[in-house]
């Protein structure tokens, strides 16, 4: 798990940096291009409930550590952390996961952590719900191409590789 965390914390710090050299409409875009919430996902249906929120949250903060930590931080953590989780609850909901699955699954949890991501920045900058979602529009298309392109793609692959790394023999059903 240490792995897949560090491997997302480097890549957001990397796009992040990215992110902040570019003009403010593809802020949002670039941002998004990262691996925070397809491997809080992938490990979540990998290795359950737990380690997907733990995945998820600590991506966010060590990211954070490098990057402009703010009073979003603990809550952005904890949003993708949810992803993580919910991802662990699927797994232990289904005996297997086809690609169609997965790209469900992307799907909604990405929809899912752009509307929360929204709701506190409107909630935290008192800004209408329906101005936060209008203007995260662009970053709600791209997390979703992002994640479920790369989930429907290489999630099974990604998943049998974390469960192989941490000896989960008995998980390995869960992807055919």
């Amino acid at each position: 798990m240490a792995t897949i965390v560090a491997m997302g914390a480097v890549a957001r710090i990397v796009l992040g940096n990215i992110a902040l050299g570019s003009p403010s409409p593809l802020f949002g875009i670039l941002i998004k291009v990262g691996f925070t919430e397809t491997l809080a996902i992938a490990n979540g249906l990998a290795l359950g409930p737990a380690a997907g929120f733990i995945t998820g949250a600590l991506i966010i903060v060590v990211s954070d550590l490098f990057m402009i930590p703010g009073a979003w931080t603990p809550f952005i953590a904890g949003i993708i952390g949810l992803l993580g989780f919910l991802a662990g609850v699927v797994r232990t909901r289904f005996r297997t996961l086809d690609s169609f699955k997965f790209a469900v699954v992307a799907a909604f949890l990405t929809v899912l952590s752009e509307f929360l991501q929204n709701l506190w920045v409107s909630l935290f900058y008192n800004i209408p719900i329906s101005a936060t979602m209008m203007t995260g529009l662009p970053s709600l298309i791209t997390a979703l191409a992002n994640n479920v392109i790369l989930l429907t793609a290489a999630g099974p692959k990604i998943v049998k590789l974390i469960q192989g790394a941490a000896g989960n023999a008995s998980d390995r059903a869960l992807i055919e």
